[in-house]
């Protein structure tokens, strides 16, 4: 199938070519974009260079920092106008290792959003804090509850989705950042009738650059799950009086 592995990148440089490296090595039949959103450390530069050097590799030049999930719905957008079967979502940092990428590809057959996940069985994360690790499990079982969904990490950012998933988003009212983008698109993967999958990996954390996640993007997560989740519950609500007043209409 045909397959591409989106990269958003903001001054990753040192980062990158050595995850282009390890994506080619580990999925050669694969096809790589890099969303670079104006990195003021060259990173953009060093990507068109490395695409010069590889005929599967594209570059997507954005005009400048806009967040994760604008960056991931332009690579999304690029890749459905060119008829790509599979869209993956992948970090620049090395914090998804390119070795399991194959464990992803090879379950898409049986799920329309395969999800790497930290917090199932035989997952894990390296070099974590504690705070950071209960931040992220919390999270998710906030996420479980308030939407009702039986997905372990709805927050990771290591996933494929199946084109035709895709398409029945729609992407262009997707404005969330960070957990939240990741979240929203799971939901809505769920509610357009996906098929969800979670992959065990062993996530890595950063060794180089600096991380883009913020408070200001968990209290935003946090906000509109609440929001969905209450708008989830109300139409649950509405419908369940709808059906018992048409049975009433019946019985009557």
């Amino acid at each position: 199938m045909k397959t591409l592995i989106i990269i958003p990148t903001y001054n990753e440089r040192d980062s990158l070519p050595v995850q282009i490296v390890a994506v080619r090595k580990h999925t050669p039949h694969a096809d790589i974009l890099i969303v670079d959103d104006a990195s003021p450390d060259g990173t953009g530069d060093l990507a068109d260079v490395a695409a010069r050097r590889d005929p599967r590799l594209s570059v997507l030049h954005r005009p400048g920092k806009q967040g994760l999930g604008v960056a991931y719905r332009a690579g999304f957008e690029w890749g459905l106008e060119r008829g790509y079967d599979i869209l993956v979502e992948m970090d620049a940092d090395g914090s998804h290792q390119a070795k399991q990428l194959p464990d992803l590809l090879k379950r898409v057959g049986e799920g329309d959003l395969v999800i790497g996940s930290r917090w199932v069985k035989g997952g894990s994360v390296v070099n974590w804090p504690r705070r950071r690790r209960w931040l992220s499990v919390w999270a998710n079982r906030y996420v479980r509850v308030a939407l009702g969904i039986p997905v372990k990490d709805a927050t990771a950012g290591y996933r494929a989705y199946n084109a035709a998933t895709l398409r029945q988003i729609d992407l262009e009212s997707v404005d969330s950042q960070g957990y939240g983008f990741q979240v929203d698109m799971c939901w809505r993967a769920i509610q357009a009738g996906a098929t969800v999958i979670e992959v065990p990996i062993e996530f890595i954390e950063r060794t180089q650059g600096a991380s883009k996640m913020s408070g200001h993007i968990v209290r935003e997560a946090f906000w509109r799950v609440a929001q969905w989740g209450t708008a989830h519950r109300c139409d649950q609500v509405l419908r369940f009086l709808r059906l018992r007043k048409d049975h009433r209409a019946r019985r009557g």
